[in-house]
């Protein structure tokens, strides 16, 4: 492995010894100690970027030799690339350069006719990369990326390619094509960036602080594809990954930053239209509709006196119009979205339930019965449980109606109770659970029903879920805990066309066969992290033949007819061993079917062991068991680092069996092999023994005593080293906590630790005004570009103790991001939050920070607000980032107060 350093030139790092060598600089070595790039020459090479030119390395002989790359280059290198056809491409302070296969020369390449495409070619260039179809890609230092098609032709990125309106882009740190045709840009402060050649538009992904999936911070300095299938992204807040394969599921969910997202966490309701429109309702009174066609979200909200009540269903009118249920009926106009609140007075204080339409009849569920309202007379009849009538409606919670060919099946708390037509308000049949019975639902209280294509009938139920076997009388077969789902409280079930029901639980979804019953669980490896579902007015088929639930935490889109790959090739590593007291390096690593041998003085082995997937290491569990020694698999604890530990093996040959097991729809279980040679010691061998028959009783009486002292001391020494591990681990794990709570830098909070903090002064702050105040160091980019990023250390070193010499005890105080801080003014109304930073503000402007005996002066903008009552940490800090963007607006050095 070869590592270009920042300032320390170029280190090798040797695996079979765990050693790094460092390469020498100058004449004999590197151009210079700062590397940008390495690139591979194809050829047993590789060429290296420098600060001071380009040199190449000639891995068999290590020798460094320096390339002369021509008068037009300037001495900085920010990237170098051969590509397949052995053109030498190199990315230059002053632009792209190229030597041609054969040729010694550097030239520029053809000037491209698109003039924003020229404009990146002239720029530095940060990256260069050959797609798969043989595309030249080039990210430049301000103005975007290009890139050159197979035919020689350059091409700009829209809306990423030259100056637009004078206005520079962000850094372009890597490419990755990590899905065939499509290419991914790194950016330093755009986040990342897919484009398809020929696409309008790039897809932009970037930080979202309201989504914890979302990108951890928007500088993302480099991307790597791994071998099963996911893509790594290096930010400045963090590491970040994602599986660009195909997943059984995925999740819509909620952001008050972005159009295309749910306007709230908790869907309670999901309805598909005639036209295709997929309506969700919300909790306080929001609904959004998606539509699918036009690939766009709406967003509505209830008024008056449903504003802040939750809607759970929906029906669709013969006009179009949709009816809502919420607290109350409202209704909404197919073609303007106009809403009509409290359309039905008589039930403005009744949460509704569950809808549906009979023609001109409404029938409505609530928790107070059954109600039937006349559209076109407007007549309103109620429908309630009588105690003392068994034919009457079994309850007078009503979540779902359903209409089962001719009659009508009304889903109760109590059971299901069943009407020849909608008209009825007695004489119902009703289906229950009888103790006793396993023909009869598994539960009372029922949320759903739905038919698959065979004409089944499958109920969900708070006692698992049901299929019929028999009509007149009903009859089911039950599916529960017992034969897999993960709940017996099931919520909801809709049935595909592939002969598979999906049934939504209170811990997730399951994919059971309608013929064989056999249960697969999905998994956060098939997409799934929504784990908790509403009832049945929750779930509904898409258009596009996908299934929907609504959860707390958003939507989940249910793909049934997707091909997915479960064909998971990634390996059980091992990733550590000591064998005794001596840790193997990485290139001695046993695999699967090695062999290890230990000595006759160390006998202790530990091994750990990792599957080599990242997909879902949360739900990966393992085990591990040795021959002679272990009856059953020892089990791993859940989130517990996966080691097989022995000590004071006996002689002999033993094997050691490592498992993984994954879960989800496609489960896997890898299991690896090794061979442990354990060397007996002198007294075990067959000669010893021999011998030692000859000997006199006394002395073997004198030999075992002797062995018994021997053990013991190596025993009492064993345990002193474990005493002395001990007491190393616990002052390590003490400084790791400190480390993992201050900020390198500056020595304040950083971020994760701050946010816990400030939530505990939130939860503490009930009665008293709470403000926070967002940082950002004003044009920080311009001075890490004049003086180097070692200045702009200094300087964020030197903001922090301006910023600190105007804190108060109880203030927190914290790194938010590269440079931006937050400060938390616990028992701080606005107006004395806003005295306090201006008096930064000033003193900030006031100081100049000294780096190199030279003076840098640096101005901050504040962004300040107080907590309002019942807001999250996130949206706080949403409202005091979007008051620092105004003050940055207002021509920065300065403060504003968000409302």
């Amino acid at each position: 492995m070869l590592i270009g350093t920042n300032a320390g030139g170029l280190v090798r790092f040797d695996p079979a010894t765990n050693t790094f060598h460092t390469y020498p600089d100058g004449p004999e070595g590197v151009s210079d100690r700062k590397i940008f790039a390495l690139a591979d020459d194809h050829a047993g090479g590789v060429w290296i970027a420098t600060e001071q030119g380009l040199d190449h390395l000639d891995l068999r002989s290590n020798a460094i030799r320096h390339i002369d790359v021509g008068s037009e280059a300037a001495p900085r290198n920010f990237s170098v690339m051969q590509d397949r056809a052995g053109n030498l491409w190199l990315g230059n302070n002053n632009g792209l350069l190229v030597r041609h296969a054969g040729s010694n020369h550097f030239e520029r390449p053809s000037l491209p006719t698109d003039a924003a495409a020229a404009t990146v070619l002239a720029n530095q260039i940060w990256a260069i990369e050959e797609d798969r179809a043989g595309r030249l890609w080039v990210g430049s230092g301000q103005a975007g990326a290009a890139y050159r098609d197979a035919d020689g032709q350059w091409h700009p990125v829209p809306g990423f390619s030259g100056y637009r309106k004078g206005t520079q882009h962000a850094t372009v740190r890597d490419f990755q094509e990590a899905v065939p045709g499509t290419m991914w840009i790194a950016t330093d402060g755009s986040g990342v960036l897919a484009y398809r050649p020929g696409d309008a538009a790039v897809q932009r992904i970037e930080h979202d602080p309201a989504m914890p999936s979302s990108l951890p911070g928007d500088a993302v300095r480099a991307l790597l594809h791994d071998r099963t299938g996911n893509l790594w992204a290096a930010t400045d807040l963090g590491l970040a990954r994602t599986y660009l394969g195909n997943r059984s599921a995925f999740s819509v969910l909620p952001s008050p930053l972005e159009s295309n997202t749910l306007s709230d966490t908790s869907v309670r309701g999901v309805y598909v239209d005639s036209r295709g429109l997929i309506w969700i309702g919300l909790s306080a009174g929001r609904i959004d509709v998606i539509d699918l066609h036009a690939g766009r979200m709406r967003h509505l909200r209830l008024g008056g006196t449903q504003t802040l009540r939750d809607v759970q269903s929906f029906a669709e009118a013969a006009d179009g119009s949709i009816w809502v249920g919420t607290q109350g009926l409202a209704k909404i106009d197919p073609l303007t979205f106009e809403i009509s609140s409290s359309v039905l007075p008589a039930l403005e204080n009744a949460p509704v339930l569950s809808l549906r339409l009979d023609g001109h009849r409404l029938l409505i569920g609530t928790y107070d019965g059954l109600y039937r309202y006349d559209t076109r007379t407007h007549a309103l009849d109620h429908i309630r449980h009588d105690p003392n009538d068994p034919t009457s409606l079994a309850s007078n919670t009503v979540r779902q109606i359903l209409k089962v060919g001719d009659e009508w099946w009304y889903s109760t708390s109590s059971g299901i109770s069943i009407a020849s037509d909608s008209l009825a308000s007695r004489g119902f049949r009703n289906l229950g659970h009888r103790e006793g019975d396993s023909t009869t639902l598994p539960g009372d209280s029922v949320s759903a029903a739905t038919l698959d294509p065979r004409g089944h009938l499958w109920v969900s139920t708070s006692g698992g879920l049901a299929e019929s076997v028999d009509k007149e009388p009903w009859r089911f077969s039950s599916i529960g805990v017992a034969e897999g789902l993960l709940s017996d409280k099931v919520t909801s079930a809709l049935s595909d066309n592939l002969g598979h029901i999906w049934a939504s639980t209170s811990n997730g979804v399951a994919r059971i066969d309608a013929r064989s019953h056999a249960v697969r669980n999905l998994s956060s490896r098939d997409g799934l992290h929504i784990h908790s579902y509403h009832y049945a007015d929750a779930a509904a088929h898409a258009p596009d033949g996908s299934l929907l639930f609504g959860g707390l935490g958003g939507l989940t889109v249910i793909r049934p007819a997707i091909a997915v790959d479960d064909e998971d090739h990634a390996p059980l590593a091992i990733t550590h061993a000591m064998a005794g007291t001596l840790a193997l390096p990485f290139g001695k690593l046993p695999r699967d079917g090695d062999e290890i041998t230990l000595d006759q003085r160390n006998r202790s082995l530990r091994v750990d062991f990792s599957l080599l997937d990242y997909r879902s290491p949360g739900e990966t569990s393992y085990s591990y068991r040795i021959t002679g020694l272990d009856e059953d698999w020892v089990e791993i604890p859940l989130g517990a680092k996966p080691s097989a530990n022995y000590t004071n093996l006996a002689h002999g040959d033993y094997v050691l069996y490592l498992r993984a097991s994954t879960q989800g729809m496609y489960p896997r279980t890898v299991e690896n092999r090794l061979r442990v040679k354990v060397a007996p010691r002198w007294y075990e061998t067959w000669s010893s023994k021999l011998a030692a028959v000859v000997l006199l009783i006394g002395l073997v009486v004198l030999l075992v005593h002797l062995r018994t002292l021997y053990l013991r001391r190596q025993a009492l020494q064993l345990q002193r080293q474990i005493n002395e591990h001990t007491r190393d681990l616990r002052a390590a794990n003490r400084r790791l906590d400190e480390l993992a709570s201050t900020d390198g830098l500056t020595g304040i909070y950083n971020r994760r630790r701050f946010l816990e903090l400030a939530r505990l002064e939130c939860e503490r702050s009930q009665e008293h005004s709470i403000c926070i105040a967002l940082f950002d160091l004003d044009r920080f980019k311009l001075i890490n570009d004049t003086h180097g990023h070692l200045a702009g250390d200094t300087v964020i070193r030197g903001a922090v103790d301006v910023i600190q010499r105007h804190c108060r005890q109880g203030d927190l105080l914290g790194r938010y991001g590269g440079e931006e801080f937050v400060l938390c003014l616990p028992a701080t109304s606005v107006t004395q939050a806003s005295e306090i930073v201006e008096r930064i503000c000033d003193a900030m402007a006031g100081t100049a920070v000294r780096y190199q005996d030279q003076p840098i002066q640096v101005t901050v903008s504040i962004g300040v607000t107080a907590l309002h009552p019942g807001e999250s940490i996130e949206q706080w800090l949403s409202r005091a980032d979007k008051a620092l963007y105004e003050a940055k607006r207002n021509g920065r050095n300065r403060y504003a107060v968000a409302s």
